[in-house]
Order: C-alpha cells, then sequence, then structure tokens
C-alpha cells in the first residue's frame, strides 16, 4: 500500500469509494483535494475516523469503501456530507460468493527466524512457563483462586524461570447437558488451557458433583501435564485432579492444594529457554474497541506481521466470526479449497441463525465506542478486521477452542466478545496474541501475553502504560510494511520473554471466559 499523504486531512481507501475517512479532526469547510481535480467541502465537523462523502448517493443506494460495500444509503447523501448512523444503514448483502477464485502462493521467507522458547515434553513449544489452577466448575473457583494466592511474589521470588500461579476461574461448570456441545465445549477450552504450552503443570479442582466432571476432562481429551516433570521423548504423568466433596471442604482443599504445586514448583523452574524456529509459533489475531482507523492502520500492519510469521512456517489465528460477517467474501476468495471455504459459509449462516432464535442482529455488534470512533456497520467493522489476516491464503476454519493443526492462516469461530475470542484462540494453541485497539482496550490474557497496538497516536499518547505499540504514523506518512515489520519484531522479543505492557500491570487472570451458546437448566 502506498504510504498515505500528510498534505491531506482525509485518506481515500479505494479509487471507487463514495467517503474519505478523516486522519485527523476536519472542521467545518475544511476542503478535501481529491484525485482530478475533485474537491469536496465539510458541511460540519469530520471527527477522526469518521468518513466524509465525496460523492453523491441517493437514498437506497450503496455505500463503498476499501471498494466494499459497507451499506445502503437511509437518505439521499451529498459531497460534503458526514456519513454515519443518519444517514447509512445496513440493508441486505448478496451472498452470492467467488470460491477460491484468489489463491495466492504461499510465501517463503528469504531469512529463517528464531526466538527463545521453552520445549515442551509433547514437542510443542511455549513462550511463557506457568502453573495453572483449573477450576472445573464455578462452585470450585473460590477454592481455586485461594491457592493461587497463596504463591505471592515473595514466593515466586524463589523461582525465578516460573512466571506465576494463574487460577483458571469461569462461571460455568454445570446445569448443562452430560456430554451435550456446552458441556464438550467448555471441557475443550479448560483441556485446551491445561494442555497449552505456556503451562508447564497444573492442578485440576472440583466440587464434586458438577456435570462438568474432571474425570470427563482428563478421559475425553487424554490429559497429562507437560514439561514439570517430563522431558521431550518421555512419557509424561497424568494431571493431578483433587474436588472439595472428598477433601474435606475449602479449607483441607487449599491446603492440600498449595502443598501438591510447592512440590510442582522447583520442577516447573528447571526449565530453560533455548533457540526455537519461528515457525512453531502460533499468533492470535484480535481486535476490540475499534475505530474508523482500524481498518487503514493496525489492522493491516497486523496483517502484513501475520503474512511474515507465515513465510515463516508459522500460524495465524484470525477470530471473531460476527466481526468478519459481510466480509467473508475477502477469505472466501482465497480459500485453499471448497471445503474450507464451505465451512466458514457454514459457520456465518450458524450466526444469523443464532442472533435471529433472539430477535437480535449481527449489526448490534459494533459497540458505541466502535460508533463513536467512527464506525457504522457491521460490514464497514468487518471489512476492516479481516485485514489482520493479512494476505496469504485460508487453509482451515475452527470451532471454538479447538486444537489448530495446520500451519498458515486459518480462521476460529469466536464470539466478538473479546475476552470470550481471546481465551478460544488461547485455548487452540496460541502462544501469542496481538490485539489492535483504537479506542483503548487493556484486555490481557494469560498463560499468553498479549501484545496491544493502537491505530491512532492520540490513544498511544495518552495510555502508554497500556498500549505496546502505536500503528498511529501510518496515517502520517510511515508505511504499512514498516509498522507491520515492528509487530513481527515485537512478537519474536515477547515471545523469548519480554514482558507485555498488561504483563507489567498483571492482567490477564481475570479475562478468562469460556463461551458457551446454549441454555443453564
Amino acid at each position: 500500500m502506498t504510504a498515505i499523504s500528510t498534505d491531506s486531512p482525509f485518506v481515500l481507501l479505494h479509487r471507487d469509494d463514495d467517503v474519505v475517512v478523516a486522519r485527523r479532526a476536519a472542521p467545518q469547510g475544511t476542503v478535501w483535494n481529491g484525485p482530478n481535480g475533485l474537491k469536496v467541502t465539510c458541511k460540519e465537523r469530520i471527527d477522526l475516523g469518521h468518513k466524509l462523502a465525496i460523492r453523491a448517493v441517493a437514498s437506497g443506494g450503496p455505500v463503498r469503501k476499501y471498494g466494499q460495500l459497507i451499506g445502503y444509503a437511509t437518505r439521499d447523501i451529498a459531497p460534503g456530507d458526514w456519513v454515519h448512523q443518519h444517514n447509512l444503514g445496513l440493508g441486505v448483502l448478496s451472498h452470492d460468493y467467488d470460491y477460491c477464485t484468489d489463491i495466492p502462493p504461499a510465501p517463503v521467507a528469504a531469512v529463517k527466524r528464531t526466538f527463545e522458547g521453552y520445549r515442551r515434553a509433547d514437542g510443542r513449544v511455549g513462550t511463557r512457563n506457568y502453573i495453572a489452577i483449573v477450576s472445573t466448575v464455578n462452585c470450585s473457583a473460590a477454592s481455586s483462586k485461594f491457592i493461587s494466592q497463596k504463591f505471592d511474589e515473595a514466593i515466586l521470588e524463589q523461582f525465578p524461570n516460573v512466571d506465576g500461579v494463574i487460577p483458571l476461574i469461569h462461571k460455568g461448570g454445570c446445569a448443562m447437558e452430560y456430554g451435550g456441545p456446552d458441556h464438550r465445549q467448555l471441557a475443550r477450552t479448560l483441556a485446551g488451557f491445561a494442555r497449552h504450552p505456556n503451562i508447564a503443570g497444573y492442578l485440576i479442582v472440583g466440587l464434586g458433583c458438577e456435570t462438568s466432571q474432571a474425570s470427563f476432562l482428563t478421559g475425553e481429551y487424554d490429559l497429562v501435564q507437560l514439561g514439570n516433570l517430563g522431558s521431550p521423548g518421555k512419557s509424561a504423568p497424568a494431571p493431578i485432579t483433587m474436588n472439595i466433596q472428598d477433601e474435606g471442604g475449602v479449607a483441607k482443599t487449599v491446603a492440600r492444594g498449595v502443598s501438591i504445586l510447592k512440590e510442582m514448583l522447583p520442577e516447573v523452574n528447571k526449565l530453560k529457554r533455548e533457540t526455537i524456529s519461528a515457525g512453531e509459533l502460533m499468533l492470535g489475531l484480535n481486535c476490540g474497541g475499534s475505530d474508523g482507523n482500524s481498518g487503514i492502520t493496525a489492522n493491516p500492519a497486523l496483517g502484513y506481521a501475520s503474512d511474515l510469521l507465515v513465510a515463516q512456517g508459522g500460524t495465524a489465528v484470525l477470530a471473531e466470526t460476527p466481526e468478519i460477517y459481510g466480509a467473508e467474501q475477502v477469505l472466501i476468495r482465497r480459500a485453499i479449497n471448497r471445503g474450507v471455504a464451505d465451512k466458514l459459509v457454514e459457520r456465518i449462516r450458524w450466526w444469523e441463525d443464532y442472533a435471529a432464535k433472539f430477535n437480535a442482529s449481527i449489526d448490534n455488534n459494533p459497540s458505541v465506542g466502535n460508533k463513536k470512533g467512527g464506525l457504522t456497520t457491521i460490514y464497514e467493522k468487518s471489512l476492516g478486521a479481516v485485514a489482520k489476516g493479512g494476505s496469504t491464503a485460508l487453509r482451515g476454519v475452527y470451532e471454538y477452542s479447538e486444537q489448530v493443526k495446520e500451519k498458515g492462516l486459518v480462521v476460529m469461530d469466536t464470539p466478538g466478545y473479546d475476552p470470550a475470542s481471546v481465551t478460544g484462540i488461547v485455548a487452540g494453541g496460541c502462544q501469542v496474541v496481538v490485539f489492535t485497539t483504537g479506542r483503548g482496550s487493556v484486555l490481557g490474557c494469560k498463560p499468553s501475553p498479549t501484545i496491544k497496538v493502537s491505530t491512532n497516536t492520540p490513544l498511544f499518547e495518552r495510555m502508554r502504560d497500556d498500549m505496546d505499540l502505536d500503528a498511529g504514523p501510518i496515517l502520517n506518512g510511515k508505511s504499512i510494511e514498516e509498522v507491520g515489520t515492528e509487530i513481527f519484531e515485537e512478537v519474536l522479543a515477547v515471545a523469548s520473554g519480554k514482558q507485555t505492557k498488561s504483563e507489567a500491570q498483571g492482567i490477564g487472570d481475570e479475562e478468562f471466559c469460556p463461551w458457551t451458546a446454549g441454555p443453564v437448566f
């Protein structure tokens, strides 16, 4: 992409667009000088990230941004008008797709890159070295948290190679069909965290009578300890499980849990980082608190970083299916085969049906903050969001928290709600997450470090303690490739142990948020 001109207050993203986007606040009377002598004067103030009409669009006519449909005019729009909720609506999107018509060749890196990570007993690679307490049900959440609280900084200072003891607690685990879809999805998520390569060892704690039994979790997913007592090439021991009812109450459960983890800590502390190919990284791609510049700066820059990782032989996991909705055609054209494309379409249809069951619309996804930042419809938001996936072929589509097997770009079906989405992709195996934001998210998700990238410099300057990188300079002439390379280098540094801003503030214990879509009985 050509660097953005610093002379203009607006950005034209595609020659066929009906709107331009403000790269800074533009007062009433500001003139945009477009191609071929086109001049448009703002009839009112246009805020950062918001849209200015540069062509007349009749009521009911299509409005385009990124060269793609973002909605339909709900009343006549004239050049110079501010385009937003008052004159732009969703309308009906055509579902005629071009399947697998634009499959790019697999990229190959000229120089192979490495990072310093932990090689686990099962051969996978971690970027962090945590111990976890996995709560099977909310009824054991307090006990799990009490166990983790016994391992304060004073104790952990004695074990410098251990990143921490984290409680994986949640609101579910019972009042669901045993072996049903929600039970299996929760179990798959818990198992994904228990076996995650960033977790060296874990303890499973339950109440005893819940639907989400520890025996189901360990048996269905063949759970073993990863690296705390085993070593590569040797069989790992079975996980340790306990429940409050059998232990004789909370106090006894906590005491035994603390004793177990005290024995585990020295073994986990023995693990050391080693040099590993960047091709063994799985990168989670997420965005939240998006604005009108997300699809111009941070998201395409992250897409470029994703391409660099894929070229190394790594994996990039795009998520948030409701924020792919309306832009799925971009990915369907790049799907490696019809089966992959059909699976994405099936997930899109599922979300349409799911929303309809509750008399809702997927267009309810854009939040108050999204709209304040200039995003109007879900189509517009999605077109910016899929830019995180870069330009490589789509090689797989996965269910929520399913273990990702393919290399390259894949999609995981998750909701757009940030904690639930990131929980899903981390459960799927992502060892690092990059999270773009235009309004200012502060999300972290242990055990995987979360790198936050601001879409605009005012946000970065306002929240320096929370933002790791700034993609705002793209609005001032820096190229997407330059910022994308910076993101890629930051991924390697963080994978090697560099702390993210959220890690430095201790954020990530509360964001474990497994998604279950069904009823609670």
